[in-house]
């Protein structure tokens, strides 16, 4: 078991990739290299609010709006509660995300196995990119060996620079963002005190979303599943390890850990997911 709360972790600034301000607390990473690398962060939007142009990525994204509405198209908005599936290579966007915007996000592999490039590689490249062209509004602006002008979509130029490789693209087995409203979704009484609310199960290797509850005194053993098992706790008082947590705490339990017991101290809900199977 790895724990991370908020109220220990620093809060860093999105890098110039994308126009606004963002800035995002990384509460958990996976293994870089591992098709099941991941990163639970927690992201404000600050002044201004962020922008991303129409886009698409090579891994997953799960988000679950703490506060306000999260627009993910011109159209379409995550209202406050709700999850979003956002699937690799399922485009989407433009994104005009206002400021005091509050979200969790669960970046990841996906079930294609081409894993997700982390933030440390990512900024890195970000920083060496810099250099040689400009990030504006979503795009990264070059002048190529022929000296002719062009762009690239920002998170293409970077991985194709951090990886020496082209950017390529699973087959999407979505056609657009699955949102979701918890709050239409019934509890299921599991172990005694311990209630389950699964919002859905998805591709062949079986990325598991949902949602945890605990009574008080309730014990939930944790890490009883054959991938990597996260939960973000959103509200009441839980011990592990020995330890007291509060709200704002991500949690991993890697592959068949457990049992692990955690037990509310108080009333206790957590967001949580179970990554792709390989």
């Amino acid at each position: 078991m790895r724990v991370s709360k908020a109220s220990d972790t620093g809060s860093e600034r999105v890098g110039t990739m994308r126009e606004g301000t963002l800035d995002q607390k990384h509460l958990l990473f996976g293994e870089d290299g591992s098709p099941n690398n991941y990163d639970l962060n927690m992201g404000l939007t600050g002044g201004g609010g962020w922008r991303t142009p129409r886009h698409r990525h090579n891994f997953d994204q799960i988000r679950y709006v703490i506060q306000g509405r999260l627009p993910y198209t011109e159209t379409d908005v995550l209202e406050e509660g709700w999850v979003g599936y956002f699937p690799e290579s399922v485009h989407y966007g433009p994104q005009e995300r206002p400021e005091g915007l509050r979200t969790m996000v669960l970046q990841c592999g996906g079930a294609s196995g081409a894993g997700y490039l982390s933030v440390a590689q990512r900024e890195a490249v970000n920083a060496e990119l810099a250099r040689t062209g400009e990030f504006k509004k979503g795009l990264y602006h070059y002048t190529d060996a022929d000296g002719v002008s062009r762009t690239k979509d920002g998170s293409e130029a970077i991985f194709e620079h951090a990886t020496g490789g082209k950017l390529e693209f699973a087959p999407p087995r979505y056609t657009d963002v699955i949102a979701m409203n918890p709050e239409a979704y019934d509890w299921q009484k599991g172990d005694a005190g311990v209630w389950e609310k699964w919002l859905g199960s998805f591709t062949e290797r079986d990325l598991r979303i949902g949602f945890l509850r605990l009574d008080a005194g309730a014990v939930y053993q944790a890490g009883q599943f054959p991938s990597i098992e996260i939960l973000f706790q959103i509200n009441g008082r839980v011990t592990a390890g020995g330890e007291k947590y509060g709200p704002e705490t991500g949690y991993e339990f890697l592959a068949d850990e457990g049992p692990v017991p955690v037990e509310a101290v108080e009333p206790t809900e957590f967001f949580r997911a179970v990554l792709h199977r390989f």
